[in-house]
């Protein structure tokens, strides 16, 4: 990967904050439950499984949503990869990714697995075909080549980080959805919900996890 990353603070000794948007990368509360919330229950995972499944991503940050799906697509015992692809700006230096991750001793298993390949832009690992396209996604999804069954839509909070909410990348997310996929975030903002309608989505108001009382599920329609 290149680029530069991100400059960060710590909360809590192993939380990394973005100085550039001044957000967290997870939860303060407990990450990986909230990604298994947003991202895979927000998609219907692991029901929607199944031989090929394609994730896409905007924003990998840590890699825990990537870490969370592929521990799951392990445990449900689906055969050949899980197909993944993340858009990234600002990758993140290899040191404070393993720091990151050092707080998720229940992904001990895909973190070790994934531990040698921390500066890795495509990645093949049995279970596994990872991709990450790093620079704008503004500029580099339209151009994308895919076609996600589910996408992560894991931004900086759309106040402090409102390129990755604009109605033209939203369109451009749902043109790359597979027929009946979905995509799901943390957000519920507005803006956002009505930037996936207008793209196409069937779009619904959920509830969300810790102290965010909504999330956003959408399916291509």
């Amino acid at each position: 990967m290149q680029g530069q990353p991100p400059d960060l603070t710590w909360k809590d000794g192993d939380v990394p904050v973005a100085t550039r948007f001044d957000d967290p990368y997870f939860s303060l509360q407990d990450g990986l439950a909230e990604t298994r919330h947003v991202f895979l229950d927000g998609n219907d995972l692991p029901a929607r499984f199944h031989p090929g499944f394609h994730i896409a991503e905007l924003g990998f940050g840590t890699g825990l949503n990537l870490l969370t799906a592929w521990h799951a697509w392990r445990q449900a015992g689906i055969a050949g990869p899980l197909r993944f692809t993340t858009f990234e700006a600002f990758p993140m230096a290899p040191a404070d990714v393993r720091r990151a991750r050092a707080a998720f001793p229940g992904l001990a298993a895909e973190i070790a697995a994934l531990a040698p390949h921390l500066d890795a832009a495509r990645i093949t690992l049995p279970g596994l075909e990872f991709r990450m396209v790093e620079g704008d996604a503004r500029q580099t999804l339209p151009d994308w080549d895919g076609a996600a069954d589910a996408w992560f839509l894991d931004g900086f909070s759309p106040a402090r980080n409102p390129e990755l909410w604009e109605a033209p990348l939203l369109q451009a997310v749902h043109d790359h959805t597979a027929p009946g996929g979905t995509a799901a975030t943390y957000t519920a903002a507005g803006f956002v919900r009505r930037g996936l309608a207008e793209a196409g989505f069937e779009v619904d108001r959920t509830p969300g996890y810790g102290r965010k009382r909504h999330m956003t599920r959408a399916r291509r329609r």
